[in-house]
């Protein structure tokens, strides 16, 4: 089997997984968007994906993502935790933050960032520091300095099931916890949650936006 047959048939196996689950949860598979995790892997995969029609590639680490983002044209994401020092470099090559929890992070984007960014802001559904995050109550007033910023957007909320926890709970309560922030930030709709291992279990509970790696990338 080609590296591209193998891609191709992890990536359809798993968009007809999201519309199963989207079905299920009696909602519309259009308004999912899959976003392939690439760390760790060849830009040449990444091309593949690319001929695939893959448009939204993850990326963890700014060291690994840069030189990809610059050889694939799409849209780049930056889901891991936030080094100050690697912030304006990210600036340069995303298109979407999916881990901003600080003020002082902003900071940086604002005076370093070349385009208009979407950001998320990382809810901690653990009170552990290990996955990075605040909890929500921190993470009010980092959202209306940037719903009110007239480059950047404020996207929504995102958020990583903890290690031990019951992903139907963990992503329960994020559910909840976005209720409760989409009354006072109406626009920021969406919810990016949801990895190889859970992200029906996210889908069923509004996720808009799902981080797969291994499920279309393999192992590694």
């Amino acid at each position: 089997m080609t590296r591209r047959t193998e891609i191709a048939e992890r990536l359809l196996d798993v968009q007809e997984r999201i519309a199963v689950a989207a079905k299920k949860a009696q909602r519309d598979p259009s308004e999912i968007t899959l976003i392939a995790v690439t760390k760790s892997f060849p830009i040449s995969d990444i091309e593949i994906l690319s001929q695939l029609g893959v448009q939204e590639f993850g990326e963890n680490r700014d060291s690994d993502a840069a030189p990809k983002a610059a050889a694939v044209p799409g849209r780049w994401h930056f889901q891991g935790q936030i080094q100050s020092n690697k912030l304006k470099s990210i600036c340069s090559w995303a298109h979407v933050i999916h881990s901003l929890d600080e003020l002082r992070h902003f900071e940086v984007i604002e005076k370093f960032a070349t385009h208009p960014l979407e950001i998320f802001l990382q809810v901690n559904l653990d009170g552990l520091a290990e996955r990075g995050g605040a909890a929500i109550e921190s993470l009010y007033p980092l959202a209306s300095i940037i719903q009110a910023h007239p480059v950047h957007r404020l996207a929504g909320l995102m958020a990583v099931a903890p290690l031990g926890i019951d992903p139907e709970i963990a992503f329960g309560n994020l559910h909840e916890i976005q209720r409760g922030f989409l009354r006072d930030f109406p626009s920021a709709k969406s919810l990016s949650a949801g990895m190889s291992q859970d992200f029906e279990t996210a889908i069923s509970h509004g996720a808009t936006h799902l981080r797969i790696g291994s499920q279309i990338m393999g192992s590694r």
